[in-house]
C-alpha cells in the first residue's frame, strides 16, 4: 500500500504550536503517512520562529520559502507564488493548514486552484468582525477546505449556518492544548521567574500585538496608561512583540510605574510565566485558550473573541479597549473575584491523535 503524502504548511508562531502535535502523531504512523513540512517564513525573527521550532522539538522544515514581511497583499502573494511550484512538484494527497494567519489563506487559495485536498485545523472560529484580517483568512480558508477540524462547539454552529456540509466537519478538540499538555512539565522547570526576580502569583503577565490595538496611537496610549495604573497594584510583565515595540518607540511610549517591558520569550518560558501569574492581560486568541486550560484568569483587550467558549465557561473576560472596563476587570481579579472556569470538552491533549485517526479512515 502506498503511503498518503501529507504536506503541513506553517508560517507564524501559533502555527508551530498547533502543527507540532500533528507532526508527531503522523510520524508515529510512518508506515501509513509520508509527511512534508513547509515553513513559509512569514515569521522570520529567531525568537518568533526558530526558537519555537527548537523548543517544540519540531523537525527542520523540508522546505523554507523565506517570504518575510510586507503588507497583507504582498506577503500573501509571495507565499502563493512560491508555494504553487512546490506543491506542483510534491503532488501531495492532502495539505494541512492551521489557524488564521496569511500563510493559511495563501495555501487555501493555491490548493483550490491545483485541485489538492485541504484540511483546516481550528476551523469554524468567528469573531464576526471583518475589520480583523484574521477573520477574512478564517472565512476564506473554511470555504475552500475539504476537511474542517473544529476545536469548540461554536465552530460547529458557525459552519452549519454558513452551509458547510456536515460530512466535511469534525469536532476533534483543541490542538493548541495538545502542545500545552505535552510541554507543561518541561515548562514548569523554566527558570524565567528567577531570571526576572518574580514570585508565583505576585505579578501579571501581558501580551499585545493586534494592529487594532498597537497601530492607533490614541488606543495604544490609553491601554498603556491603564496598564500602568494596574501595575501600581501588582507588577505587569510585558514580553513585547517586535512590531509592538516599534509602535511604542514611534509613539514615544515606554514602561515604568509597575509596567516592565522585556524582550520576547520562547514558548516554554512564556508558558511558565503565564501559568504562575496572577492573571494575564492579552489581545491574543491562543492565550485565551491556554489560560482557560491552566485556569488562570484572562482579560482580553478586544471587542470580540472568535473563541467564545473561553468566556462562556473558561476564565476569559472580554473588556474591549475601554480603560475603565480593563481596570475594573483587573481589580476584580486582584480582589479575589476572578472567574474560576472549567476546561472545555476534548481539550485533553489528544486532538492530533483524533485527526490522524480520521485521516487514516478517509484515505483508506
Amino acid at each position: 500500500m502506498s503511503k498518503i503524502k501529507i504536506v503541513l504548511v506553517v508560517g507564524a508562531r501559533p502555527n508551530f504550536m498547533k502543527s507540532a502535535p500533528l507532526m508527531r502523531a503522523l510520524r508515529a504512523r510512518s508506515e501509513r503517512f509520508e509527511t512534508v513540512l513547509i515553513h513559509t517564513g512569514q515569521h522570520y525573527d529567531h525568537k518568533l520562529s526558530q526558537l519555537f521550532f527548537d523548543e517544540l522539538k519540531m523537525p527542520k522544515p523540508n522546505i523554507y520559502l523565506g517570504v518575510g514581511s510586507g503588507s497583507h497583499a504582498e506577503q500573501t502573494a509571495r507565499i502563493m507564488t512560491s508555494l504553487e511550484s512546490e506543491l506542483i512538484e510534491l503532488k501531495p494527497d492532502l495539505v494541512v493548514v492551521f489557524g488564521d494567519v496569511n500563510s493559511t489563506l495563501a495555501t487555501a487559495v493555491v490548493t483550490s486552484k491545483l485541485w489538492i485536498k485541504l484540511a483546516h485545523v481550528e476551523a469554524g472560529l468567528r469573531s464576526f468582525d471583518n475589520t480583523m484580517p484574521e477573520e477574512i483568512n478564517r472565512i476564506v480558508t473554511d470555504r475552500l477546505s475539504d476537511y474542517l477540524f473544529v476545536s469548540e462547539p461554536s465552530g460547529l454552529k458557525n459552519l452549519k449556518s454558513e452551509g458547510v456540509p456536515d460530512d466535511k466537519v469534525f469536532f476533534v478538540g483543541n490542538i493548541m492544548i495538545d502542545s500545552l499538555v505535552y510541554n507543561l512539565d518541561v515548562a514548569r522547570k523554566s527558570d524565567i521567574l528567577t531570571r526576572l526576580s518574580l514570585k508565583p502569583r505576585e505579578y501579571i503577565a501581558m501580551t499585545m500585538h493586534r494592529p487594532s490595538n498597537v497601530d492607533n496611537p490614541d488606543t495604544l496610549k490609553s491601554i498603556m496608561e491603564v496598564v500602568r495604573k494596574i501595575g501600581q497594584r501588582m507588577p505587569v510583565i510585558f514580553p513585547c512583540h517586535p512590531r509592538t515595540q516599534n509602535r511604542l518607540n514611534e509613539f514615544g511610549l515606554d514602561g515604568g510605574d509597575g509596567l516592565r517591558i522585556i524582550e520576547p520569550l520562547g514558548y516554554l518560558d512564556f508558558l511558565k510565566l503565564q501559568a504562575e501569574s496572577r492573571f494575564v492581560l492579552t489581545d491574543s486568541g491562543g492565550i485565551q485558550e491556554e489560560t482557560t486550560y491552566l485556569k488562570i484568569p484572562c482579560i482580553t483587550m478586544r471587542e470580540s473573541t472568535e473563541r467564545p467558549i473561553t468566556s462562556d465557561i473558561g476564565t476569559n473576560v472580554i473588556t474591549g479597549t475601554n480603560p475603565d472596563k480593563i481596570a475594573a476587570a483587573a481589580f476584580d481579579v486582584l480582589d479575589g473575584k476572578g472567574r474560576q472556569g472549567k476546561i472545555p470538552d476534548l481539550w485533553d491533549g489528544r486532538t492530533a491523535e483524533r485527526i490522524v485517526e480520521l485521516l487514516a479512515k478517509h484515505f483508506k
